[in-house]
């Protein structure tokens, strides 16, 4: 074939012009001369793209190509001279010379730029750049066709665009106007120009993702356009929102390509979501779905699948449950049985299923399952699949309860300065980091594809001077999540498992808090001029979601006074004592080391000191007089203390219970201090009791719950009293007997609730027997009254009677929101084990409200 082409270049070098001309009217009809120059273009293209000599051999090459040009502008005169009258037009022969032409251009032995300087001066010297020399012959071919063009659109949109793609700055500027003809050319017959606008926009992501365009393209093409736009006033708003379009994609297109090679998929996965946002709000439906795919399977590479799954229940959510055609089927499973939307959502969801499955997301699944069984059971009536899917669910409340599921960090990160990409820069972004993931971790995986960038040891967002610098800088620190408040979880006793998949999951605020001294110091004590510059983050998702990081789109920050620092520190302490006995009462085979140094840690002044800095802190007159706004945090300070105690007496109990005969000597000083502890918060702050009871409603253990105003401050004069009065109780349900022995056997698995209560609820506590006498008799009337009642037993009036009766001693409701037993004397009765059923059934209702 070398030697064939070979021969042909010598011929052709042998023609001039003259010869070309007597050659074309050598052809006795047009059809002839027709099918002469269709096979020509065909043969030249084909020749072309086989690349006949190797790369190496460059005057092989540029001996070809300028003989083949010289052909190729001979042809092209003799198609405007004898094919573009109307009579005899013929739009396959133009549109097979465009595409040669612009193949030619695009060829790999005429880029210059990938050669060395002293070979590109070379070929300049003898051969000249003959990409400019088609370029232009392509520019005028294009504007000769006059009211022909709309023929060549769409069509010729994706060529033009290769041609204007070769980074060949001439090239560019002569080229590039062509678009502005189409865009007019299309406007003045159909007043739009939208069959060229979808098809620049397809075209455009597959050539820059091969590895075309770059930023001078883009600026290129912007400041082009806008000029030939502004010349026509009919186009200059439609033109302008056009031209920020495509610009628009051009960004996301580059920044995707520069990181879709990287080792660290990270970035892609940022550039893949800015790209598919982008789509989306075009509504460009294909292109958003081809880019779900790309993300979904860099998540799945990297072993996301809770971000997997989000990704494609965004597919999932486009579809209908219907019979409906596939527009789009789903890439991926390529099942030929995916006809209709309802089969592909169908497959989809059970994918879904299994990926939040693996990335221990199950309350999604069950969300997914019930969707599904509503399918199966009220709309295709599939009472197999049905079983399935319900099965399934099952098991996902089962691993909720009884598989461990570690909450997984959040960190803030900032990358600054003008040396990262602009998807990245002066941005700062929260990250959900994996399992068991430290920040050293994770600080070294995402400093990895930045070796040169310098790691910022201030939290504080960095000036002018960072931001502006060539540099690379990246700041990271750990934040919390601000859980937000869940109502149907408000004054209810809820396992701990499911309430801790909220404090970290679906969460869009994140806290950072940076304490700080302010005023006169006081070496006795760091707790009285110890304030909190607390910042939170907004981010423009919530976490989890389709990336394990989002932008962050507004940051607030507040100063937290030392009196109400010092709130917040009780009640995550006392919430952390809480967290402990209840782990405790669910899994009593746990270690007791956690529980040892909690309480100690609190009891023993040696330790920690106690409670007593803050009385001198904000507990003293001067404080009051200095500060007379504060005097309500301070009396919610003072029964967080106060309610600290019970708290401490159940702990105690419990690791008591469970301490070691070597650890009972460490034991004993516990009880010793905490007695003496006991002692002068009841005389200072009064006693509060807690009422604990065994929850027979189910066999699993019930974790604590605090009052509805534990989670947040009170401001100065600020004090809720809620007055509204409970419901009524109504009699407790017959249980089955079957129920009965269900109860009997689960008697032994049990836990403590401590929990508000309301005026009524609490008259009744006020009245309950001491545990020693009642034990067994309680014990007996609740199986019998609230569980058993199969035989038809009520409550004895006496005990209703006695509920009813108003205590002198009766409990109050605490500036925290936090309901019991309140008083004044200085020694505290014994916790009771037992509670009246009365009052048990009172509490489940006022519970469910």
């Amino acid at each position: 074939q070398s030697h064939y082409v070979a021969c042909m270049a010598a011929i052709l070098s042998q023609m001039d012009k003259d010869h070309y001309s007597s050659y074309i009217k050598a052809f006795p009809s047009r059809p002839e001369l027709m099918d002469f120059l269709m096979e020509t273009f065909i043969l030249f293209k084909d020749l072309i793209g086989k690349m006949v000599y190797p790369s190496d051999w460059m005057v092989m090459n540029m001996v070809q190509n300028r003989e083949f040009l010289r052909a190729i502008n001979q042809f092209a005169a003799t198609l405007t001279e004898m094919f573009l009258s109307n009579s005899s037009f013929e739009l396959q022969l133009w549109n097979n010379y465009f595409h040669l032409a612009v193949a030619f251009l695009t060829q790999e032995s005429l880029q210059l730029e990938n050669f060395s300087q002293a070979k590109r001066n070379s070929i300049l010297a003898k051969y000249g750049d003959m990409r400019a020399m088609i370029g232009a012959a392509i520019r005028d071919m294009w504007y000769n066709l006059g009211h022909r063009k709309i023929e060549f659109i769409p069509g010729m949109v994706g060529p033009i665009l290769e041609m204007t793609l070769v980074p060949e700055l001439e090239l560019r500027k002569s080229t590039i106007p062509i678009f502005f003809d189409m865009m007019l050319c299309e406007y003045q017959l159909t007043g739009s120009f939208s069959r060229f606008e979808d098809e620049i926009l397809r075209k455009l992501d597959s050539e820059v993702e091969g590895g075309r365009g770059d930023e001078q393209y883009k600026q290129l093409f912007e400041n082009i356009l806008l000029r030939c736009c502004q010349r026509h006033p009919e186009l200059a708003k439609p033109g302008e929102n056009f031209v920020a379009l495509v610009t628009g994609l051009l960004e996301r297109l580059l920044d995707y390509r520069a990181v879709m090679n990287d080792e660290n998929k990270t970035y892609s996965m940022s550039c893949t979501v800015n790209l598919l946002n982008f789509y989306k709000e075009i509504d460009r439906q294909a292109m958003y779905i081809r880019y779900l795919y790309k993300l979904k399977d860099l998540h799945i590479s990297y072993e996301n699948y809770t971000e997997g799954a989000y990704t494609l229940l965004l597919h999932a959510r486009l579809l209908k449950w219907s019979d409906e055609a596939n527009a789009a089927p789903m890439q991926g499973l390529h099942s030929p049985s995916l006809h209709t939307q309802r089969q592909l959502k169908e497959a989809l969801y059970n994918q879904i299923i299994d990926y939040f499955d693996q990335g221990k997301m199950w309350e999604e699944a069950i969300h997914i399952c019930k969707e599904l069984a509503e399918q199966y059971e009220s709309e295709v009536f599939d009472y197999e699949m049905l079983s399935d899917i319900l099965q399934r669910e099952a098991k996902f409340y089962e691993k909720i309860l009884k598989v461990l599921r570690p909450s997984p960090d959040y960190f803030a990160v900032g990358y600054y300065g003008q040396g990262f990409p602009t998807f990245l820069r002066n941005k700062v972004f929260i990250y959900r980091g994996k399992e068991y993931e430290r920040r050293e971790d994770f600080e070294m995986r995402l400093l990895s594809p930045f070796p040169n960038a310098e790691k910022l040891k201030s939290t504080s967002p960095p000036g002018q001077d960072i931001t502006g610098s060539p540099g690379q800088y990246i700041q990271c620190f750990t934040v919390q999540p601000v859980e937000e408040a869940k109502v149907r979880f408000k004054d209810r006793s809820i396992p701990e498992q499911i309430t801790n998949f909220y404090k970290a999951n679906h969460v869009q605020k994140f806290s950072y808090s940076r304490p700080f001294k302010k005023g006169p110091k006081d070496p006795d004590n760091e707790f009285a001029n110890m304030w909190i510059e607390r910042t939170t983050f907004v981010t423009a998702y919530p976490l989890p979601g389709i990336l394990r990081w989002f932008a962050v789109t507004s940051t607030t920050t507040t100063t937290i006074s030392p009196l109400e620092n010092a709130i917040e520190t009780m009640m995550k302490t006392n919430e952390k004592i809480m967290s402990e006995i209840n782990r405790h009462q669910n899994d009593p085979s746990l270690p007791i080391n956690p529980l040892s140094m909690l309480l100690n840690g609190i009891v023993d002044p040696a330790v920690m000191g106690g409670f007593a800095k803050y009385e001198t802190a904000f507990f003293q007159e001067s404080y009051l007089q200095e500060h007379p706004e504060d005097e309500g945090n301070i009396e919610k300070l003072k029964d967080l203390i106060a309610w600290q105690t019970p708290l401490l007496a159940e702990g105690i109990r419990i690791h008591g219970r469970k301490v070691t005969e070597d650890l009972r000597p460490f034991h004993e000083r516990m009880e010793q201090c905490f007695m003496q502890l006991r002692a002068k918060v009841e005389s200072q702050y009064g006693v509060r009791e807690m009422v604990c009871f065994e929850d027979r409603r189910s066999g699993r253990p019930r974790s604590m719950a605090w009052g509805p105003d534990w989670d947040r401050l009170s401001h100065a004069g600020d004090r809720r009293v809620l007055t509204e009065a409970p419901p009524t109780p109504k009699p407790a349900p017959c249980a089955s007997e079957g129920e009965d022995r269900r109860h009997e056997r689960k008697e032994n698995r049990s836990s403590t609730f401590f929990g508000y209560r309301r005026q009524d609820l609490r008259q009744s506590i006020s009245e309950l027997p001491e545990p020693k006498d009642e034990k067994r008799r309680l014990s007996r009337n609740m199986s019998e009254s609230s569980l058993g009642c199969s035989e038809g037993k009520q409550l004895p009036p006496s005990q209703d009677a006695a509920g009813a009766q108003p205590s002198t001693a009766g409990p109050s409701l605490s500036p925290t929101g936090f309901g019991g037993r309140v008083k004044s004397a200085s020694k505290a009765p014994p916790l009771p084990r037992k509670i009246s059923p009365t009052v048990y059934e009172t509490f489940l209702e006022q519970s469910d409200a």
